[in-house]
């Protein structure tokens, strides 16, 4: 298993779009899915400071690492050919066990 950081996220991101997209967990039922978003650290409007959005993103990687998905978000993110725009989310469902799902509840 591959260990991901915020700084590679931000790069992967940065590769696959060219923008710093913010990133959020979202549940739906008994599916985790990890949203990539249309706004982006590079908007005049974006409300984090560049910080924040790096400690942002280190949580959520380690989310990733934590809950063993890393290799799986990586490829999603390399392989697919959405992008996110105003008002759509670019959604990765999160293939994890039922203990991590009941852990969340």
């Amino acid at each position: 298993m591959t260990l991901l950081t915020g700084e590679a996220l931000h790069a992967l991101l940065l590769r696959k779009w060219g923008r710093s997209f913010d990133l959020q967990f979202r549940r739906a039922g008994d599916r985790i899915f990890l949203q990539v978003m249309w706004r982006y650290l590079e908007q005049a409007s974006y409300p984090d400071s560049p910080e924040d959005y790096a400690a942002h993103l280190a949580a959520i990687a380690q989310h990733l690492n934590d809950w063993g998905c890393t290799e799986q978000v990586c490829h999603y993110l390399e392989t697919t050919r959405e992008k996110p725009r105003l008002g759509k989310a670019v959604s990765i469902p999160l293939e994890l066990g039922t203990r991590i799902i009941e852990w969340l509840e």
